[in-house]
């Protein structure tokens, strides 16, 4: 047992970090050893600590956390992507957010990356044809985390949603993958439009603190958008937009903004 044990974390290095790491957390701080037990190191596999911990938190009165961790566990089961996105995006918050100094930190405490993964569950009982089963899961996200996400839209791997609090993503928002949010970023429609009518967000972006982007726009690969700004018109690829409304006011800064994470405006052409 132990070998098959060894096999299986040298396949799978971030689960076995992340099992490394909550060891680490029982003997630094015994305290939360029956946390790290219970929610990690009695599982076998990432999935299914994954969705013991989800359940646990989205569970309640209506839906036990029993059933829950029953459902997310048939979702992760069925869809072997969207344990390879948790990955994902767990790396994303590790190697991103300098307040992030752990796998297990993440995991445990992020309520951005839980509530990601909260959407992921959702978004696979959509697409099965559960819609109220995900809108449960979308409600719960949203009482508990303060973040709403639609289980229609559609969201890539590797994203990060930096502290999270208020991020809302429309119903037919498109978010590829290696985008990086941070907290009150809006993806919403203008309210005038039906159908397709929410904002296309392509690889790379970084969508800064408070930025809201309205209408079904694209926002080009490898740009970003600073903060506070309300993006009304579409942005080209490797920019940066600012303001209110927003305008381009210079290049994105770097070939992979959504990963350096600079949100500031230095030497740009932006006036308030």
């Amino acid at each position: 047992m132990a070998v098959l044990a060894e096999k299986v974390d040298f396949c799978d290095p971030v689960w076995a970090a992340l099992r490394a790491q909550a060891q680490e957390l029982t003997r630094e701080e015994p305290s939360l050893a029956s946390l790290a037990h219970a929610t990690i190191l009695k599982h076998e596999r990432l999935e299914e600590a994954l969705s013991y911990h989800l359940a646990r938190k989205i569970g309640g009165d209506e839906v036990s956390p029993m059933l829950a961790r029953e459902i997310f566990a048939e979702a992760l089961s069925a869809d072997p992507v969207i344990g390879d996105q948790v990955r994902a995006d767990l790396s994303a918050t590790f190697e991103r957010d300098p307040a992030c100094h752990s796998y297990v930190q993440a995991f445990l405490f992020f309520k951005g990356f839980q509530a990601l993964q909260s959407y992921r569950l959702a978004h696979w009982l959509w697409q099965a044809r559960r819609e109220w089963l995900a809108y449960y899961v979308q409600s719960r996200v949203s009482e508990l985390f303060g973040v709403d996400i639609h289980p229609r839209a559609k969201i890539g791997r590797g994203i990060l949603t930096d502290h999270a609090t208020g991020i809302v993503v429309g119903e037919t928002a498109i978010i590829e993958d290696d985008v990086s949010m941070l907290h009150g970023v809006t993806l919403g429609g203008t309210g005038k439009e039906k159908g397709d009518r929410h904002p296309k967000i392509r690889r790379g972006v970084l969508l800064s603190v408070g930025a809201k982007v309205l209408g079904n726009i694209e926002v080009g690969e490898y740009s970003r958008v600073g903060a506070g700004s309300l993006v009304l018109k579409p942005v080209p690829p490797h920019c940066t937009v600012a303001g209110v409304p927003a305008r381009i006011v210079g290049c994105a800064g770097s070939e992979c903004p959504s990963q350096d994470m600079n949100q500031a405006l230095d030497g740009l052409d932006f006036q308030i």
